[in-house]
């Protein structure tokens, strides 16, 4: 059992970060986890109770078995490297509160993984895709409620918790549009006719009443729509067309930031609409035109 302190310790971490404002509530919920799984690790391991103190003395030795054991689990390397950063980061604030040097944590090495590239769909598999999700249901309000969803991802560049987060204080939909993202973080998002034409279709056909403060996209019986039955209709669609399996809901939202790229866009401008803290998750975009280029050059350069 890990300790009253220990747990204590996380808690007071987590409240840290919370107050910071630089991440998102599902984060702070997936650092808790990670850490409360080592701190456990820990405490079965060493087979007594970790109390702070013995937090302190962690060792290479420790941290080399608490990987070992989780790749025993079969943690890919991506998920363990997450770990790894989470425990990094409690013990980074806990060494700082009681005084003590981190370094056998700190040192600890990520294992290595290829970062992977966002997979867009070309514009016309998007538009295919668009045109597809308007025939899937019989219900006509249905099909216009899914068909603004999926137009909102791709025409402006939404995550689709971002889509359905939009309640009825946002309607009608003006020329931009506000966004609160990942970590508070806010946008304005150009609004395409394409997309203004889309909401105004749905809630036409909705027989569900709207309020400021009540979400804009319900799911059958009037509750909040679920994303997982974006995430279904996207797979039946992609069945349907013969795309890929990277063809998701968040896949629109790729194919919205490389088709503005593709058609000259700025790249800090789409970091701004994307919401992207880093131009660095933006430049993702470029390397996955740049790696498609050199396959079509490989592929049919006469002295390839």
């Amino acid at each position: 059992m890990t300790s009253p302190a220990a747990r204590d310790a996380l808690q007071g971490w987590l409240e840290a970060r919370k107050a910071l404002g630089g991440a998102a509530e599902n984060t702070i919920q997936a650092y808790g986890r990670d850490v409360a799984g080592f701190l456990a690790f820990m405490t079965e391991y060493k087979g007594e109770t970790q109390g702070l103190a013995a937090l302190a003395r962690i060792s290479v030795g420790d941290m080399r078995s608490w990987m070992a054991f989780e790749r025993g689990r079969d943690v890919g390397a991506r998920s363990l490297a997450r770990k790894l950063s989470a425990v990094k980061g409690f013990y980074r604030w806990l060494s700082e509160r009681e005084g003590f040097e981190p370094t056998a944590v700190l040192a600890t090495r990520a294992p290595k993984f290829q970062r992977k590239l966002p997979r867009p769909l070309s514009a016309e598999a998007a538009q295919d895709v668009l045109d597809a999700v308007d025939l899937q249901h019989e219900n006509p309000w249905i099909s216009a409620r899914d068909q603004a969803v999926v137009t909102l991802l791709y025409g402006c560049g939404l995550r689709i918790s971002e889509a359905l987060n939009l309640c009825g204080r946002d309607l009608p939909l003006a020329d931009t549009l506000r966004i609160i993202g990942k970590g508070g973080k806010e946008r304005l998002v150009p609004v395409i006719p394409a997309v203004r034409q889309a909401m105004e279709r749905y809630l036409d056909l909705c027989p569900h009443p709207q309020g400021d403060a009540l979400p804009v996209f319900r799911g059958l019986r009037g509750g909040k729509l679920n994303p997982r039955l974006v995430q279904k209709l996207i797979a039946e669609v992609r069945m349907q067309l013969g795309l890929p399996a990277s063809a998701t809901p968040h896949a629109m939202r790729h194919s919205f930031a490389t088709h503005l790229l593709n058609a000259g866009g700025d790249l800090r401008a789409i970091q701004e609409l994307l919401g992207h803290a880093s131009l660095s998750t933006t430049q993702a975009y470029t390397a996955v035109d740049t790696a498609r280029l050199m396959e079509v050059y490989q592929a049919t350069h006469p002295k390839a």
